[in-house]
């Protein structure tokens, strides 16, 4: 018997998620997008994902995507160099590469900074 690919962990469960959002109080909101792709240098896990946290106003404060290529600038802007995946974190008005390891690990990392921007903004 085959043992399930790790990284793979929580694939459904994401994919379940994709196309909901969800107002998590305060006026706060969740937005998840996730759908299988074609296996590529960029995204090597085989998904295409967008989650983020918006504020009331609607800026969006936390994000984990590989939709896009990032901003060309700072860490990340050796993107498209062969090998380089789309893998990056937004947070508040800062951005970093991401380093996916599972969808289980990529919504765990995400739930956290959710729940430590909401701790900071007193929304319970």
């Amino acid at each position: 018997m085959s043992r399930p690919d790790p990284r793979l962990q929580g694939l459904d469960y994401l994919l379940d998620l994709d196309r909901e959002t969800y107002e998590i109080g305060g006026g706060w909101w969740v937005t998840i997008r996730a759908s299988r792709v074609p296996v590529s240098e960029e995204r090597p896990h085989g998904i295409q994902y967008a989650l983020s946290l918006h504020s009331p106003r609607g800026k969006r404060v936390v994000g984990y995507d590989n939709a896009h290529a990032p901003h060309k600038r700072g860490p990340l802007k050796l993107v498209g160099v062969k090998g380089t995946t789309l893998d990056h974190r937004h947070y508040r008005d800062h951005w970093s590469s991401y380093d996916f390891k599972s969808p289980a690990d990529l919504l765990e990392d995400f739930w956290r900074d959710v729940e430590k921007i909401l701790k900071e903004a007193g929304v319970q």
